[in-house]
């Protein structure tokens, strides 16, 4: 599905340039991201004017969102299942920018270089899975490549496992237990991070899904 409306995409000059403007938000949510943890990981918080960045991703969403109606308007063959689906797409990555800018809000609260004391090490490769998944998605959108989108529906299943392992542990007080300050600000950003994953997950899966089944995993065809 995702092979023929990339080619109506490069037919449709509104819908190209939609489709561009999304790519060009997926790039930008991932300067956020890297700058969002680059805060949060610093002494005191960066100047990142996180607010204007993520205002800009909203007007890049309301403007796909307007040419993805006008092609729908004025085309003498209007593909509504292609626009749903660019529609789906650039909501989960606005969505992105609104849990970057919570990263960024955490970062303003901690007084410190956050580290995840004891488990540190998992919180890094949490992080790391993330940056590793933004590395991926813009490439395999612009492609579509299938093996890349598998990949990284794969990945987030990992951060998901991962996250709700660590959250368990830090309820049950049997990591942090002596330092509130950190347990807290490290459940939240485990939650942050999950929550990013999720939307690069979604978008993955436009790649391989049809509309109906975007965010879910992969079925065969024979079960459709």
């Amino acid at each position: 599905m995702w092979k023929q409306i990339l080619q109506l995409f490069k037919k449709e000059t509104l819908c190209d340039e939609a489709f561009k403007e999304a790519l060009i938000m997926l790039e930008a949510s991932a300067g956020m991201f890297r700058d969002a943890v680059a805060s949060l990981r610093s002494e005191g918080s960066l100047d990142l004017d996180i607010y204007s960045r993520d205002r800009q991703l909203n007007e890049f969403e309301r403007d796909v969102r307007r040419k993805i109606v006008t092609h729908l308007a004025v085309s003498s063959a209007p593909d509504a299942n292609m626009g749903l689906v660019l529609t789906a797409i650039v909501m989960d990555i606005e969505r992105i920018g609104d849990y970057t800018k919570n990263i960024v809000e955490l970062a303003a609260e901690v007084e410190y270089s956050f580290t995840g004391g004891e488990i540190e090490a998992e919180i890094s490769q949490v992080e790391n899975t993330v940056s590793r998944m933004f590395e991926k998605i813009a490439p395999a959108l612009r492609d579509g490549d299938v093996e890349t989108a598998r990949a990284i529906f794969a990945e987030h299943q990992g951060v998901g496992k991962a996250v709700e392992h660590h959250l368990r542990r830090l309820i049950h007080g049997e990591v942090l237990a002596d330092d509130s300050g950190i347990a807290v600000t490290t459940a939240l950003y485990l939650r942050y991070l999950k929550r990013v994953s999720a939307h690069l997950k979604n978008v993955a899966t436009s790649i391989v899904n049809p509309y109906y089944r975007i965010g879910f995993r992969e079925k065969p065809e024979e079960e459709e």
